[in-house]
């Protein structure tokens, strides 16, 4: 990993598709601080829609995205423990715990008496969405409130039997106006079948375990960390094809932007915006 003290590094081209390891993020240090951030996915790089941080944040120090109330904001704890703040709200957060901030609402971040590893998801707001009425702000990946199970893909790949399942953390039911948060559990043997999205792109990440992402037309060894980003219409997926007494589940999380309403359609769920 390379980190710099004198500015932002040129972004990668990210193409139509491409998976980022963690070994390669660039981190540069914020002016003053130790507080380190890199983007593997934004705008500048070639994405669409999204932005992808992931902020080091020292301990004792905190992190807000710049004009974070003038967009959309999710945020996942990847290691390490402290505070998140929306808007008024705050509460304690560490490994696995998961954020949404509304646009209007600011999302600040902050650590303990150690650093805090988080990886954040920016979007502004697109022309005639609203933000919901009533937005859950704080949450988990292994809330299992609402659930796809045994999703097919979208046609292109013939696709596995043994299919995971879906947590959907932050998503309209529970107000995500445009923004979502997903968390695909794939147990040894296990697969989140092949699919695309039209109008959204897609940035996620490996957040436990190893195992394989699917990006254009082959299977590609990742483990945690690891960054996937996929332009609308791209080919994706992800499976664990390790079995055995050994073998642990990998673990993914992050989604389409804007969401794309035909998974909440395969989960007989309304993309309604609470």
């Amino acid at each position: 990993m390379r980190t710099s003290t004198s500015g932002p590094l040129t972004a990668t081209p990210l193409g139509d598709a491409r998976i980022i390891a963690a070994d390669d993020f660039e981190f540069v240090s914020l002016p003053g601080r130790r507080t380190t951030l890199a983007t593997p996915v934004s705008p500048a790089a070639g994405a669409t829609h999204v932005t992808l941080h992931v902020v080091r944040i020292a301990a004792g120090e905190s992190f807000s995205p710049e004009a974070s109330a003038e967009e959309e904001n999710t945020a996942v704890v990847f290691d390490g423990l402290g505070t998140a703040t929306v808007g008024s709200r705050t509460r304690p957060v560490s490994r696995a715990d998961a954020v949404y901030a509304p646009t209007g609402q600011a999302l600040a971040l902050a650590a303990g008496a150690e650093d805090l590893t988080v990886y954040v998801w920016r979007t502004p707001l697109a022309a005639g969405r609203r933000p919901g009425t009533d937005p859950e702000p704080f949450s988990s990946l292994w809330d299992e409130t609402t659930q796809l199970r045994g999703f097919g893909g979208t046609g292109q790949i013939a696709p596995d039997t043994d299919r995971a399942t879906m947590n959907f953390v932050f998503w309209p039911g529970n107000g995500s106006s445009q923004l979502c948060l997903h968390c695909g559990i794939q147990q040894p043997g296990q697969t989140f079948n092949v699919h695309l999205h039209p109008d959204s792109d897609e940035a996620f990440i490996a957040f436990e375990g190893i195992g394989q992402m699917y990006l254009r037309d082959r299977w590609i060894d990742v483990s945690a960390g690891d960054v996937l980003y996929a332009a609308p219409g791209v080919l994706h997926g992800a499976r664990n094809p390790h079995t055995g007494p050994e073998a642990r589940r990998f673990v993914t999380c992050g989604g389409p932007s804007p969401y794309d309403p035909a998974l909440y359609s395969a989960a007989g769920l309304s993309s309604d915006v609470r």
